[in-house]
């Protein structure tokens, strides 16, 4: 049984800056990369301004990849969990990005894990995500991602530990990850 408040909190706290943040942060790293990642042009004869930049919209995948990667930690991700997840990253983009965009990044992202595997998927995305703060707050969002289903798993964790090691992160930064998201949907 799904539960909406829990979707809802979940929503909201990947919308929200991390606690840790810096005083002036405007939201997550989700919902600051979705706004440009939702400005890429869909035709390639555009040519006046759009507000895209490849390299945040290419964090934004990153982001988007972690939390992904952490939803099929137990090799299943069904109709129902891709509801669940679309619903929950679509909330917290605050509509910067469309439903379209996340259902064909979540296809892309599927084909991927299937063609690399787990570990090599984790790998990529720990390349992309070079900054220390940014890593902290992928971990986080990925953290809020597992408890969308009540709760992180020990396959979850998993995931979240490789993601952790792939980022250079001590494993204590994993595990603040986990109380501070706990204590925020609490």
């Amino acid at each position: 049984m799904i539960d909406k408040g829990l979707l809802d909190k979940v929503a909201l706290n990947l919308s929200q800056p991390p606690a840790y943040g810096d005083a002036g942060s405007k939201g997550s790293i989700l919902a600051v990369a979705a706004s440009s990642y939702g400005a890429r042009p869909t035709r390639t004869d555009q040519t006046h301004p759009t507000g895209f930049d490849p390299t945040v919209a290419a964090l934004f995948e990153a982001v988007v990849e972690s939390a992904f990667l952490v939803a099929n930690a137990d090799g299943v991700f069904d109709e129902t969990e891709k509801r669940v997840f679309q619903h929950v990253v679509l909330g917290a983009c605050h509509g910067a990005v469309e439903s379209p965009q996340i259902e064909a990044l979540l296809a892309d992202l599927a084909e991927l894990l299937e063609e690399d595997g787990m570990d090599e998927r984790a790998k990529m995305v720990a390349r992309t995500i070079t900054r220390l703060d940014h890593a902290e707050e992928v971990i986080r969002v990925a953290t809020l991602i597992a408890y969308a289903s009540e709760g992180v798993s020990a396959q979850e964790h998993g995931v979240l530990e490789k993601l952790t090691a792939g980022f250079g992160l001590e494993p204590a930064s994993l595990e603040k990850a986990l109380t501070d998201v706990e204590s925020a949907l609490s």
